[in-house]
Protein backbone atom coordinates (compact mmCIF):
# COMPACT_ATOMS: atom_id res chain seq x y z
CA UNK A 1 0.00 0.00 0.00
CA UNK A 2 1.24 3.05 -0.57
CA UNK A 3 2.31 5.37 2.40
CA UNK A 4 1.17 8.84 3.46
CA UNK A 5 2.49 11.62 5.36
CA UNK A 6 1.46 11.34 8.70
CA UNK A 7 -0.67 13.88 9.96
CA UNK A 8 0.89 17.44 11.14
CA UNK A 9 4.37 16.28 9.16
CA UNK A 10 6.23 18.97 7.73
CA UNK A 11 5.99 19.10 4.07
CA UNK A 12 9.75 19.19 2.99
CA UNK A 13 10.41 21.97 0.49
CA UNK A 14 12.78 20.45 -2.65
CA UNK A 15 12.10 22.90 -4.73
CA UNK A 16 15.76 23.67 -6.39
CA UNK A 17 17.32 26.80 -4.54
CA UNK A 18 18.66 29.32 -6.50
CA UNK A 19 22.28 30.20 -6.42
CA UNK A 20 22.54 34.38 -6.52
CA UNK A 21 25.01 36.55 -8.45
CA UNK A 22 24.92 40.15 -6.76
CA UNK A 23 26.29 43.47 -8.95
CA UNK A 24 26.92 46.32 -7.13
CA UNK A 25 28.42 49.64 -7.12
CA UNK A 26 28.22 50.74 -3.29
CA UNK A 27 28.34 50.20 -0.25
CA UNK A 28 26.73 46.81 -0.21
CA UNK A 29 23.49 47.14 2.37
CA UNK A 30 21.57 45.68 0.11
CA UNK A 31 23.84 42.59 -0.39
CA UNK A 32 23.89 42.58 3.64
CA UNK A 33 20.00 42.12 4.05
CA UNK A 34 20.36 39.32 1.13
CA UNK A 35 23.15 37.93 3.56
CA UNK A 36 21.01 38.19 7.01
CA UNK A 37 17.55 36.79 5.12
CA UNK A 38 19.52 33.51 4.33
CA UNK A 39 21.12 33.11 7.25
CA UNK A 40 18.22 33.39 9.17
CA UNK A 41 16.01 30.83 6.68
CA UNK A 42 13.53 33.77 5.66
CA UNK A 43 14.85 33.50 1.88
CA UNK A 44 15.80 30.03 0.24
CA UNK A 45 18.88 30.89 -1.81
CA UNK A 46 22.17 30.58 -1.92
CA UNK A 47 24.61 33.86 -2.75
CA UNK A 48 27.71 32.20 -5.11
CA UNK A 49 29.24 35.56 -5.82
CA UNK A 50 29.57 39.12 -5.58
CA UNK A 51 30.80 41.77 -8.37
CA UNK A 52 31.80 45.65 -8.27
CA UNK A 53 31.91 47.93 -10.88
CA UNK A 54 33.96 50.23 -8.34
CA UNK A 55 37.22 48.72 -6.97
CA UNK A 56 36.75 50.86 -3.62
CA UNK A 57 32.99 49.58 -2.95
CA UNK A 58 32.56 48.87 0.31
CA UNK A 59 29.98 46.34 -0.87
CA UNK A 60 33.25 44.10 -1.75
CA UNK A 61 34.42 44.44 1.62
CA UNK A 62 31.07 42.74 2.68
CA UNK A 63 31.47 40.01 0.50
CA UNK A 64 34.97 39.12 1.89
CA UNK A 65 33.86 39.69 5.47
CA UNK A 66 31.18 37.05 4.58
CA UNK A 67 33.88 34.40 2.52
CA UNK A 68 31.73 35.31 -0.47
CA UNK A 69 33.51 35.32 -3.78
CA UNK A 70 34.21 38.37 -4.87
CA UNK A 71 35.91 40.43 -7.96
CA UNK A 72 36.11 44.02 -9.66
CA UNK A 73 34.44 43.90 -12.94
CA UNK A 74 33.54 46.54 -15.51
CA UNK A 75 33.60 44.27 -19.38
CA UNK A 76 30.08 42.88 -19.40
CA UNK A 77 31.81 39.54 -21.07
CA UNK A 78 33.93 39.29 -18.27
CA UNK A 79 31.34 39.68 -15.77
CA UNK A 80 28.91 36.85 -17.47
CA UNK A 81 31.70 34.72 -17.88
CA UNK A 82 32.28 35.03 -13.75
CA UNK A 83 28.67 34.38 -13.22
CA UNK A 84 28.82 30.93 -15.38
CA UNK A 85 32.00 30.32 -13.19
CA UNK A 86 29.95 30.38 -10.49
CA UNK A 87 26.69 28.79 -11.55
CA UNK A 88 24.76 31.29 -11.12
CA UNK A 89 21.11 30.83 -11.76
CA UNK A 90 19.70 34.45 -10.65
CA UNK A 91 21.40 37.94 -10.94
CA UNK A 92 20.37 40.50 -8.30
CA UNK A 93 21.17 44.02 -9.27
CA UNK A 94 21.95 46.15 -5.97
CA UNK A 95 22.50 49.35 -6.32
CA UNK A 96 24.20 48.57 -9.18
CA UNK A 97 24.51 51.67 -11.60
CA UNK A 98 25.78 50.61 -15.23
CA UNK A 99 23.52 49.70 -18.05
CA UNK A 100 24.78 46.18 -18.40
CA UNK A 101 23.93 44.66 -21.84
CA UNK A 102 21.47 40.95 -20.69
CA UNK A 103 23.48 38.15 -21.85
CA UNK A 104 20.84 36.19 -23.74
CA UNK A 105 21.57 33.31 -21.63
CA UNK A 106 20.35 35.00 -19.06
CA UNK A 107 16.91 36.57 -20.10
CA UNK A 108 14.29 36.44 -17.88
CA UNK A 109 16.94 36.19 -14.86
CA UNK A 110 18.02 39.31 -14.15
CA UNK A 111 16.58 41.32 -11.13
CA UNK A 112 16.84 45.21 -9.98
CA UNK A 113 15.33 46.81 -7.38
CA UNK A 114 14.43 50.52 -8.12
CA UNK A 115 13.39 52.96 -5.05
CA UNK A 116 9.97 54.08 -6.38
CA UNK A 117 7.13 52.74 -7.50
CA UNK A 118 7.89 52.16 -11.03
CA UNK A 119 7.25 53.56 -14.13
CA UNK A 120 7.16 56.91 -12.21
CA UNK A 121 10.95 58.41 -11.29
CA UNK A 122 12.66 55.68 -13.60
CA UNK A 123 15.68 55.94 -16.03
CA UNK A 124 18.82 57.00 -16.58
CA UNK A 125 20.51 58.78 -13.64
CA UNK A 126 17.56 58.41 -11.40
CA UNK A 127 19.10 56.75 -8.51
CA UNK A 128 19.27 56.72 -4.45
CA UNK A 129 18.41 60.61 -3.50
CA UNK A 130 17.93 62.19 -6.98
CA UNK A 131 14.65 59.67 -6.78
CA UNK A 132 13.28 60.49 -3.47
CA UNK A 133 13.99 64.22 -3.95
CA UNK A 134 12.09 64.04 -7.56
CA UNK A 135 9.05 62.25 -5.12
CA UNK A 136 9.11 65.27 -3.38
CA UNK A 137 9.26 68.03 -5.83
CA UNK A 138 6.62 66.20 -7.72
CA UNK A 139 4.60 66.32 -4.47
CA UNK A 140 3.64 62.21 -4.58
CA UNK A 141 1.43 61.25 -1.96
CA UNK A 142 2.93 57.96 -1.92
CA UNK A 143 6.33 56.13 -2.46
CA UNK A 144 7.95 52.49 -2.34
CA UNK A 145 10.06 50.55 -4.53
CA UNK A 146 9.86 48.24 -7.60
CA UNK A 147 11.39 44.88 -8.44
CA UNK A 148 11.49 44.67 -12.18
CA UNK A 149 13.19 42.02 -14.83
CA UNK A 150 15.90 43.67 -15.90
CA UNK A 151 16.07 44.41 -19.81
CA UNK A 152 18.67 46.36 -22.28
CA UNK A 153 16.87 49.83 -20.81
CA UNK A 154 17.36 51.68 -17.54
CA UNK A 155 14.25 50.48 -15.15
CA UNK A 156 12.34 48.71 -18.30
CA UNK A 157 10.90 44.97 -17.67
CA UNK A 158 8.50 43.01 -16.27
CA UNK A 159 7.63 44.45 -12.67
CA UNK A 160 7.50 41.17 -10.26
CA UNK A 161 6.70 42.86 -7.23
CA UNK A 162 5.98 46.59 -5.67
CA UNK A 163 5.40 47.54 -2.58
CA UNK A 164 4.25 51.35 -1.24
CA UNK A 165 5.04 53.70 1.29
CA UNK A 166 3.55 56.60 2.36
CA UNK A 167 4.85 60.22 1.63
CA UNK A 168 4.41 61.91 4.98
CA UNK A 169 4.43 65.44 6.16
CA UNK A 170 7.65 67.23 6.82
CA UNK A 171 9.40 64.29 4.84
CA UNK A 172 12.74 65.41 3.54
CA UNK A 173 14.84 62.71 1.00
CA UNK A 174 16.60 60.99 3.79
CA UNK A 175 13.59 60.60 5.88
CA UNK A 176 11.60 59.25 2.69
CA UNK A 177 14.66 56.97 1.98
CA UNK A 178 15.04 55.50 5.40
CA UNK A 179 11.43 54.46 4.91
CA UNK A 180 11.55 53.24 1.10
CA UNK A 181 14.71 50.97 2.23
CA UNK A 182 12.77 49.45 4.88
CA UNK A 183 10.11 47.90 2.23
CA UNK A 184 13.34 47.21 -0.05
CA UNK A 185 14.46 45.13 2.62
CA UNK A 186 11.26 43.10 3.09
CA UNK A 187 10.44 43.45 -1.28
CA UNK A 188 13.72 41.97 -2.59
CA UNK A 189 13.61 38.60 -0.70
CA UNK A 190 10.03 37.85 -1.45
CA UNK A 191 10.40 39.10 -4.95
CA UNK A 192 13.18 36.33 -5.62
CA UNK A 193 11.08 33.74 -4.11
CA UNK A 194 8.01 34.56 -6.65
CA UNK A 195 10.43 35.29 -9.28
CA UNK A 196 12.14 31.80 -8.99
CA UNK A 197 8.98 29.75 -8.61
CA UNK A 198 8.22 31.04 -11.89
CA UNK A 199 11.61 30.54 -13.79
CA UNK A 200 13.30 28.11 -11.69
CA UNK A 201 11.96 24.82 -13.59
CA UNK A 202 13.33 26.06 -16.43
CA UNK A 203 16.50 27.58 -15.22
CA UNK A 204 17.72 25.58 -12.81
CA UNK A 205 21.52 24.03 -13.43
Amino acid sequence: MPSHPARGATRVDTTPIPRLGVLLSGGGRTLVNLIERIASGRLRAELACVVADRPQALGLVRAQEANLPNRYLCDPAAIWSYLREHRVDLVCLCGYLRLLPIDPAFRSRVLNIHPSLLPAHGGKGMHGQHVHEAVLLHGDAESGCTVHVCTDEYDRGPIVLQQRVPVLPGDSADSLAARVFAAECEAYPQAIERHWQTIGVNAAR
